[in-house]
């Protein structure tokens, strides 16, 4: 099992950044896919973006632009820097792989 822990979360400006950063326990990093996934208030869970092990990126037709997917495989750290975020990126985000998720980070996007 990997025990995944996310951070980073906070209260932005619309237009601002955010990096999140999901730290990842075991030995298996470097070799799992990794992916960041988000809830809004009464919405359900949805896919936000995914990194291979070899490095390869997609991203949501939502945030496509914005949001930039990358890790650091001496780390065992997958980040997501936010760019030009927008109040409807507001949503608890978190990590996922293996079927493992971490516990969520909050992101609220307001003025």
């Amino acid at each position: 099992q990997v025990q995944l822990v996310e951070s980073g979360g906070g209260l932005v400006q619309p237009g601002g950044s955010l990096t999140l950063s999901c730290a990842a326990s075991g030995s298996i990093f470097s070799r799992s896919t990794m992916a960041w996934y988000r809830q809004a208030p009464g919405k359900q869970r949805e896919w936000v973006a995914i990194i291979t092990s070899g490095g390869s990126a997609n991203y949501a037709d939502s945030v496509k632009g914005r949001f930039t997917i990358s890790r650091g495989n001496a780390q065992n750290t997958v980040y997501l820097q936010m760019n030009s975020l927008k109040p409807e990126d507001t949503a608890i985000y978190y990590c996922y792989t293996r079927d493992n998720w971490g516990q969520g980070t909050q992101v609220t996007v307001s003025s």
